[in-house]
């Protein structure tokens, strides 16, 4: 008689909870790059709901992490690799957040800036969803994530740099220096999705 893995269960399970997590985080991207564009209201509060929904998968594996004396993946690892994507997402409401608090609409830059997040989050979920069955696919998407990040800098450099033009008035350096957190905000979540492409890059590494 075949009686079940105990240990493949769980580690169906762990990464079963990991690609829910990246996948909110995806679609949470996607809230934030269709405000970037259109300035909606409704997709910043698409996103409010989207990252406590995230908040609630994110504890729930912990929890199970916490509760677990084996896992098939180092504890440490996907504890970090749920807090990176968690950032990911986090540093995007915070963005929308800064937004409407300082009254900031949406430019080219952050269109842009959004865009790639929104790529990098994809190519993080098809990452981790590839880990167990697939993982020389997972490490070729964690690749393209870094990718993205080097592409996210660029802007973020070029948009900075847009602000220090024509800086005349005090009315000026208030909007450059508004606008430069909400920008530092985006950068700040490529460089947390740069970190989880690492993580899965790491876990790969030790499965194979």
């Amino acid at each position: 008689m075949n009686f079940p893995n105990p240990f493949r269960s769980r580690e169906n399970d762990f990464l079963k909870a990991m690609g829910e997590q990246a996948l909110k985080t995806r679609i949470g991207l996607e809230s934030l790059e269709a405000y970037m564009k259109s300035g909606d209201e409704q997709h910043a509060k698409d996103l409010q709901r989207i990252e406590k929904e995230a908040d609630e998968l994110r504890r729930i594996l912990i929890d199970d992490l916490n509760r677990t004396f084996v896992t098939p993946i180092d504890r440490e690892d996907l504890f970090a690799l749920s807090r990176t994507i968690d950032d990911v997402l986090d540093y995007g409401y915070t963005t929308l957040d800064e937004m409407v608090t300082l009254g900031v609409k949406p430019n080219m830059y952050l269109q842009r800036l959004a865009s790639i997040l929104r790529e990098a989050a994809d190519e993080l979920h098809l990452g981790v969803i590839q880990l167990k069955d697939h993982p020389q696919v997972a490490l070729d998407h964690a690749v393209r994530a870094k990718a993205l990040e080097n592409r996210a800098e660029s802007v973020y450099r070029a948009a900075v740099g847009d602000l220090f033009k024509d800086t005349k008035t005090v009315e000026d350096v208030v909007e450059l220096l508004k606008m430069r957190e909400i920008y530092r905000h985006l950068s700040n979540a490529a460089d947390r999705g740069d970190e989880a492409a690492n993580i899965i890059g790491d876990i790969v590494v030790k499965m194979t």
